[in-house]
């Protein structure tokens, strides 16, 4: 009896490994907290993390005409049963052994190369396993009771077998589906419906969204969101943000429809979700985060708030029934589309847990509702916005603003903030900022030229944030670099395009509209942002108490300037955080070529590693062979100018430790 007794207390003094832990799915699982319950690595043994393997995937966007100015690696792996799968944007699939990063299959979706994409990316797949009760009858073995599940910038959805990567014959079409049936395509040659963020799984049903080329005009793609049948590929419900009739599907009038002229919400496009969705599979509810109405900057075309662009929106995973939704951009006019994935959190709220939803948006604003109801966790209120327009505009007289604090500056941008590296680019830029029109967020286009603070690509992005269960911190990235967004009289765009003067400016038509336009960053001549830096800083949030716990610049101004430059802190980012158990945050993101690691509860930061190219991607954490793995998918940002590469890196602590 003493033996047995003493050999319990043995067991229960061993370290403790969380040998079963998946990730299973983009943010670690449906939630999309982005943490890992691993601690083996401590902020007290990080700095001894080295290389445990390097892959290569090879693919650098051979054949693909748009590679050179869009092609980004974005990915986070998954980790099923020892295996790690991951997909690139050239439509490859991946699967590794996770201990070793040898290959175990690869499978190719044979992309179509010869479109002008608006998007190279895929952010990731997704992992399907058949019920207990199925897979028993079925067998252990059975052909595709375990499916990756993935869709590719050509729009089309895949399952495939983890086991083998071989095709499911039984899912639509020899194993794919065409997503650009049913959404009213345009310009098929463009390529400019696709799919760039993993399907998010809720039982059998496959929840997939669609990234839309979006300022190309008015009546462009339908940004509908689906449901499929993992099973059979079979389409059970669809569900449009933008209201086409006065009535919902259940047959009651839809009080959205109502500030939409008939024709206007006929021809409307996109409001697609393009970022990746979260899930509530307990209630079997997807959390979905919706874009802008096309075109961007131009709204006099489609008047009205637009419900439900710029929104956060639940539905019912198995029939795609609305359950509650809440704007965050009224009437969008700044292309603020909601870009981050929500994540599901339980925080702790005067001595109570409670069951929230988090939304980081590209304002640098966060939004915490219940996730059940839809109820302000901190309150929201509306607040006054610049109206100054151009003919024909008619924007929102108000936009939502959380009590949280802001994680970036909105404030205008006025000549004394101009900034450059030499007393001859300061004055450039202050230059440009008289000339231009700046009166803070929400500041309308305009033919002068808009500064947009926080900028479209600003604040949060894709890569979401990171949640920490025991401390309750949110962890985020973002970017405070302002934009400049100028609109064009529709007969002066051949001559502003061919003038020769915006070289490095992205042009927009913007057809169906009076005004095409223009787009590029409020830069000085070497090409830093007008205003100071940190232009990228790493934000810890206490959502117990509402407030910001710490805030620290993120990256350097290496591998963008010179040598004497270097020492810049807080560089433009794009990508993700992960949070471990172990109490450090791993990010890589900036444009400089590391991967870092933090103390969650300080903000310091402890440990980086050179990569070969640029980290802009989410990093992810698991344990195989008790061994704790950080991995980082290193293969550069066309839009960011970061180095290329084709690299998937796993860190680990030395085995001997």
């Amino acid at each position: 009896m003493r033996m047995t007794l003493l050999f319990a207390m043995l067991l229960a003094a061993l370290p403790v490994h969380a040998a079963s832990f998946e990730w299973s799915a983009y943010g670690g699982d449906g939630r999309g907290q982005r943490h890992a319950p691993l601690a083996e690595i401590t902020p007290k043994n990080v700095d001894h993390l080295e290389v445990a393997w390097t892959f290569r995937t090879g693919e650098l966007g051979q054949g693909f005409d748009r590679a050179a100015d869009a092609l980004t690696f974005e990915v986070t792996p998954l980790l099923i049963d020892g295996t790690l799968f991951f997909s690139t944007a050239t439509g490859k699939i991946f699967a590794l052994d996770a201990a070793r990063g040898t290959q175990r299959w690869t499978f190719d979706a044979n992309v179509d190369k010869g479109r002008d994409y608006s998007e190279m990316t895929s952010r990731g797949v997704s992992f399907w396993r058949a019920s207990v009760g199925r897979a028993a009858a079925a067998g252990a073995d059975a052909v595709c009771a375990e499916r990756i599940v993935f869709g590719t910038i050509d729009a089309r959805l895949f399952a495939i077998d983890a086991k083998t990567g071989k095709r499911c014959a039984d899912f639509g079409v020899n194993g794919e589906v065409v997503l650009s049936k049913g959404v009213r395509l345009v310009e098929r040659q463009l390529g400019s419906y696709q799919v760039t963020s993993p399907p998010a799984i809720v039982g059998d049903v496959a929840v997939v969204g669609s990234s839309i080329g979006d300022n190309r005009g008015t009546d462009i793609e339908l940004g509908v969101v689906r449901g499929f049948d993992v099973k059979s590929g079979r389409e059970l419900w669809h569900w449009d943000p933008i209201p086409r009739t006065a009535k919902m599907p259940s047959g009651a009038a839809d009080p959205d429809f109502g500030e939409i002229e008939g024709q206007q919400a006929h021809w409307t496009g996109a409001a697609n979700a393009w970022a990746p969705f979260a899930v509530d599979a307990a209630r079997g509810l997807v959390f979905i985060p919706t874009g802008s109405a096309s075109p961007d900057f131009f709204g006099g075309e489609r008047p009205g708030d637009d419900h439900w662009a710029d929104s956060l929106v639940v539905l019912r995973a198995s029939s795609g029934e609305f359950v509650w939704g809440r704007q965050l951009v009224h009437h969008d006019l700044w292309d603020y589309d909601t870009a981050s994935q929500p994540m599901l959190v339980d925080i702790d709220r005067d001595g109570s847990k409670v069951a929230a939803v988090v939304q980081l948006t590209k304002m640098g604003q966060i939004f915490v509702f219940e996730s059940e109801t839809g109820v302000p966790v901190f309150p929201i209120e509306e607040r006054a916005v610049p109206q100054d327009v151009v003919d024909g505009e008619v924007p929102s007289p108000t936009q939502p603003y959380s009590s949280l604090p802001p994680l970036v500056s909105h404030a205008l941008v006025k000549q004394e903030d101009a900034w450059g590296l030499t007393f001859w680019d300061r004055d450039a830029c202050r230059e440009k900022i008289a000339a231009l029109k700046s009166e803070g967020i929400f500041t309308p286009p305009s033919l002068q030229g808009t500064i947009e603070r926080p900028g479209y690509a600003g604040g949060s992005n894709w890569g979401s944030g990171a949640w920490d269960p025991e401390r309750q911190l949110l962890i985020a990235n973002v970017m405070d670099v302002p934009m400049v967004v100028t609109l064009i009289p529709r007969d002066k765009l051949g001559a502003e395009y061919d003038s020769g003067l915006y070289k490095g400016w992205e042009f927009a038509r913007q057809t169906g509209t009076p005004y095409a336009m223009r787009r590029t960053l409020l830069d000085s001549p070497l090409g830093a942002p007008c205003i100071a830096p940190p232009w990228g800083k790493l934000v810890a949030v206490d959502l117990a108490h509402g407030k910001i716990a710490w805030e620290k610049p993120l990256g350097t101004s290496r591998d963008k300037a010179i040598w004497p430059f270097w020492s810049m802190l807080g560089a433009p980012n794009m990508g993700g955080p992960l949070t471990t158990a172990g109490g450090l945050v791993f990010i890589g993101a900036t444009t400089d070529n590391y991967l870092r690691a933090f103390d969650t509860a300080s903000g310091d930061e402890l440990w980086k590693a050179r990569l070969p190219a640029g980290a802009q991607a989410t990093p992810m954490s698991y344990e195989a062979g008790g061994r704790q793995y950080v991995v980082i998918a290193a293969g550069g940002h066309a839009k960011l100018g970061t180095t290329r590469g084709d690299y998937v890196i796993a860190f680990a602590l030395p085995e001997a430790e």
